[in-house]
Parts: structure tokens; C-alpha cells; sequence
């Protein structure tokens, strides 16, 4: 103890600072490394976000908790075939029914209700509000016990004004994460990561709906049994993906074969007897599992074109005797060869994002986007002009990071696999 009967750095037990940036992708906080920010930590890992890349279905994964109702704060209930939440979340308080996932249960800090929607009209404001808020909260919590923040302002940023103005925000925030360790003392350890990454290119809305009325299809906020051309397409947030409902089951593969000639797709996927069909502008493809021995093993099979590009990578496999005799090879050698690929990881990606409970209501047709397009709500796409966006399985937006001032950590580390490197 001090002299004055405080506790001081070096004289209580070592805790740790969790740090959530929403949405800071891999590249810029590498280059904020090189330009001498962040200095203190050491060499930061990609945090593979899964697809679709949103912060509740990343930050539920990280921290092993409740998967969201849908894919954003709008979703689809499929036991009431309704659409459900939406704006009315960021009104009035936060109460438990906005709540999205157990792991904001875990949160010390995180910005005011209101801030969640005015961070995509005043970022700057509310970036510069957050920040202080949340040192000023830091400095007044208990020394004793962790402590988890999650800083949304970061993705306003991107999304409204894109990297210059975060490369001035993350100055002002490594001035903050050196005053908190001169503070705090340098046995309190500090992991900064984010959720998800972020395309940094100007993005185009994808007609999505437009194109599908034009084949016969139509869309509402309710799906009756009676509505077989019907669909439910909940439109929110500007994202590179979309997640799609269909009134009738023998509509999900001519919905999500069709979507091949619409600008901007990158591929669209389906469940079907235990495997992911996945049809995209190169061709067609096949994701299968299975285990063996306690093993999980994947298997690509293009039988149209390549349209994962993972050709290649597959025959280098079998030169290496790493697939078996149907050409199923491990959950790891798949890993090893794809963690740096244009779509990180992606056939374990794609296959729990429609066989595990990403969400509680998953989508029967989920489409990923190219960067450049967009997919999300007309009324807010007319209120602001995108710089950034995520959503979609490319590396851009599945790069996250993941960096301590103690720890160094693997160069790639899944979501899935991060949660006792965060609360070990």
C-alpha cells in the first residue's frame, strides 16, 4: 500500500484491460503500429471474424455466449414467421430485450443507447464523447478485477468518414492507453482487438430486392403458409451481405442459384443434406464435413468453375498426402492454407455459419457481397454516404486483430478460439 493508503501501480494484483474497437480491421492497425502507435504491445494477430462479419455474431463467438436473434438489431423470427426489432431498440433505455447476447451482460463500459444510431450521423462527436467517457469510467473502477470495454465510434468512423479520420482517432487513443498503463502500473495487462474488419472503398447499394420482384418474387414483414413466392429480407445496417427468408423450402436453392446475376454478388449459400451448396458468377460448389476419429475434415467440391479460388490450394493438399481417400483433408491443413486467403478459412467459415447457431434464426439463403456493394436499410442509405462497410467473407472484412501488452499471440487466431486468450 501507499503512504496514503491508496492502492497505486505495482501494489494491487494484475488485472486486465479488455478493449473492443468496433470494426478496425487488421491492415490499419498494422500501419498504425509501423507509423510508432501502440508501441507497448507486441506484433498484432488476425482475428478471424465469422461470416457474416457483424459485431454480436463476432463478440458472441469471442466470448463463448448467446447467440443473437438475427444478424443485426432487425431480424426475422422463423417460429413466428415475423419480422422483429429494428429502430425501436435504440430508443429509450437499455433494457434486457436489447440486450442482443450474454457477453453485453459482461461489459464495464460501453457507449450510451442513443450513441449506437448517432454514431453513423455525428461520428466525430461521438467518438471524441465515448473515448473520454470510457477513461474517465476506467479510472473510477475497482483495481481488483478486470475490466471490458467496447468502443463503437471506431466503425462510425470508418463507415461515415473512413481511415484518415480513425488514423486521427487512434492517436488520440494510444495517448489515453499510455496514460491508463502510467495509471495502472505495468502489471495490468491491456488487449486491444476488434470485432470484425472493414473494405475501405466506396460502396454501391446492391438492387437486391428490385431483382428478385423482377423473377417472380415477393417480400413482407410476415411470412403465411400460404405466401410460396413470398419472402423476408431484413434490411438494417449498410453491409456487404444479406440474409434471406423464403415463404416456401423448395424456393432456397432458385432464390440462391438466381442471385449469380445480380451486380455485385460474390456467391450465395444454402443448407442441403448436411452440406453448404454455394453458387456464385465463376461457378458452382459443395462444402461437406465430417469426423473421423475425433477429427473434423472438410471437403470443397467445385463442380462448376472455382468459385472459392481454392483450387489450387486443394491440389496442394493432395500433393502433400494431407486428404484422405475422399478427398477430405483436416480441419487444420484446410486452416493452415487458408487463414491468409482473399476468404479467410472459408469453408469451415461458411459451414458454421449455416450449421451451428451463429444466430437463433438463421437465414435460409445467406448472400455475401464483392467489396464495393452494399446491402441494408433505403431510408438510412439515403441519410449518409458509406466510405467503409463489412458484412461480407472477404479478407477485408474477416480480419480483425488481436494484440497485448504481454502476450504474444499466434499470426491467426479464429473467433471461436479466442475466448481463453481473452479470459484465461
Amino acid at each position: 500500500m501507499q503512504e496514503n493508503g491508496e492502492r497505486g501501480p505495482g501494489q494491487s494484483r494484475p488485472r486486465r484491460l479488455l478493449l473492443c474497437l468496433d470494426g478496425v480491421p487488421y491492415e490499419l492497425i498494422d500501419a498504425a503500429k509501423q507509423r510508432g502507435l501502440f508501441d507497448g504491445f507486441r506484433t498484432p494477430a488476425r482475428l478471424l471474424s465469422p461470416f457474416p462479419t457483424m459485431t454480436n455474431i463476432a463478440l458472441s463467438a469471442m466470448f463463448g455466449a448467446t447467440p443473437p436473434h438475427g444478424y443485426e438489431s432487425l431480424y426475422f423470427d422463423k417460429t413466428a414467421r415475423t419480422l422483429r426489432g429494428g429502430v425501436s431498440k435504440y430508443v429509450g433505455r437499455r433494457t434486457p430485450d436489447k440486450i442482443a447476447s450474454s457477453y453485453m451482460n459482461e461489459l464495464d463500459y460501453q457507449e450510451p443507447l442513443a450513441f449506437e444510431f448517432l454514431v453513423y450521423v455525428a461520428p466525430e462527436k461521438v467518438w471524441r464523447a465515448d473515448m473520454q467517457r470510457f477513461h474517465q469510467h476506467f479510472r473510477g473502477a475497482p483495481q481488483t478485477r478486470d475490466y471490458f470495454a467496447f468502443l463503437k465510434g471506431t466503425d462510425g468512423l470508418l463507415h461515415i468518414r473512413g481511415p484518415a479520420r480513425l488514423a486521427v482517432a487512434l492517436e488520440s487513443l494510444d495517448k489515453i492507453l499510455r496514460e491508463i498503463q502510467s495509471f495502472c502500473g505495468k502489471e495490468t495487462e491491456t488487449v486491444l482487438f476488434s470485432d470484425h474488419g472493414m473494405n475501405l472503398c466506396q460502396n454501391a447499394r446492391v438492387h437486391l430486392k428490385t431483382f428478385l420482384r423482377n423473377r417472380g418474387f415477393t417480400w413482407r414483414g410476415q411470412l403465411e403458409n400460404s405466401s410460396r413466392q413470398s419472402l423476408a429480407i431484413p434490411a438494417f445496417g449498410l453491409c456487404g451481405y444479406a440474409a434471406i427468408y423464403c415463404g416456401a423450402r423448395e424456393n432456397v436453392s432458385v432464390v440462391a442459384n438466381a442471385l449469380v446475376e445480380l451486380e455485385g454478388v460474390d456467391f450465395s449459400i444454402y443448407a442441403d443434406d448436411e452440406a453448404v451448396c454455394l453458387k456464385g458468377p465463376t461457378g458452382a460448389a459443395h462444402i461437406e464435413r465430417k469426423e473421423n476419429n475425433g477429427q473434423v475434415l472438410y471437403r470443397y467440391v467445385n463442380t462448376e468453375g472455382d468459385p472459392l479460388d481454392l483450387a489450387a490450394i486443394r491440389h496442394s493438399l493432395r500433393e502433400a498426402e494431407l486428404v484422405d481417400d475422399q478427398d477430405f483433408a483436416s480441419d487444420q491443413a484446410w486452416l493452415e492454407r487458408t487463414a491468409g486467403h482473399i476468404r479467410p478459412d472459408v469453408l469451415r467459415n461458411l459451414y458454421t455459419a449455416l450449421y451451428t447457431h451463429r444466430v437463433k434464426h438463421t437465414a435460409d439463403v445467406l448472400v455475401s457481397f464483392r467489396d464495393g456493394y452494399y446491402y441494408g436499410w433505403s431510408p438510412f442509405a439515403r441519410m449518409v454516404h458509406l466510405a467503409a462497410t463489412h458484412g461480407n467473407a472477404l479478407s477485408p472484412s474477416s480480419n480483425a486483430f488481436l494484440m497485448s501488452t504481454h502476450r504474444t499471440f499466434p499470426d491467426y487466431v479464429r473467433a471461436d478460439d479466442a475466448q481463453p486468450l481473452l479470459r484465461s
